[in-house]
């Protein structure tokens, strides 16, 4: 897909190893697919293609609780997201969650341990999402971005993905218990290759980002708003 593509076809769903875990996947992407244009006017643009294989970090902004289904919606290929590994306590949640590509974060753990749990599954060859503001924005508006991200793709040696998300805050902000309808869009920019971020130290990594998500975001608001 590239800019000229709003949207991703119907038809390009991201395939997946296993046949329970591609059979849950594509149940559920086809589902959270049609409720996602219905009800939020969900729209994606990519600058350019994202990778097809080969571990990478995917870098977004974080609006809501549908931060990471829109971002699976968006991408031709999987994407893992990290969760709390108490998640996983429940079994059959858990089974649920794991065939999703969910990555378990002890929170009870060290930084050290987190990070190199998510070092590890990069270098596998996985895409993992990371929202480097470290939570949810409280005013719809991206917030300071937490450097753990740049040691994570430095050490990985993995390229970075910006994307922006805007409107799902509008639609699910942290005051509401239940998301409401609205417009979501989705601007993915241009991939930092993995050798340029060999050649940046981590405050210089955290600051090319920052700039790259700050001018996302204002490119999908203002075509969020040319949509009205």
């Amino acid at each position: 897909m590239n800019a000229a593509t709003p949207e991703p076809a119907a038809d390009a769903r991201p395939s997946s190893p296993g046949l329970v875990g591609k059979g849950i996947y594509d149940l559920l992407w086809v589902l959270c697919r049609t409720l996602g244009v219905s009800l939020f006017g969900f729209r994606v643009r990519f600058s350019q293609p994202l990778p097809p294989a080969g571990g990478l970090l995917v870098l977004s902004s974080h609006q809501s609780h549908l931060d990471p289904l829109l971002l699976g919606l968006a991408s031709p290929r999987r994407l893992a997201n990290l969760a709390r590994s108490s998640l996983f306590r429940f079994k059959p949640f858990g089974a649920l969650i794991t065939a999703l590509d969910a990555v378990p974060i002890n929170r009870e753990s060290s930084t050290l341990a987190a990070l190199k749990t998510v070092i590890k599954k990069l270098q596998s060859g996985a895409a993992v999402v990371i929202f480097p503001e470290g939570t949810r924005t409280a005013t719809g508006q991206l917030g300071e971005l937490k450097s753990g991200f740049a040691l994570m793709a430095k050490r990985a040696g993995v390229p970075i993905m910006p994307v922006a998300i805007v409107g799902a805050w509008e639609c699910w902000p942290r005051t509401h218990l239940l998301p409401r309808p609205g417009r979501i869009r989705l601007e993915f920019g241009d991939l930092i290759p993995a050798e340029e971020i060999s050649k940046l130290d981590e405050r210089a990594l955290v600051e090319l980002c920052t700039a790259r998500l700050q001018e996302l975001d204002a490119r999908a608001r203002t075509a969020r708003q040319q949509r009205r």
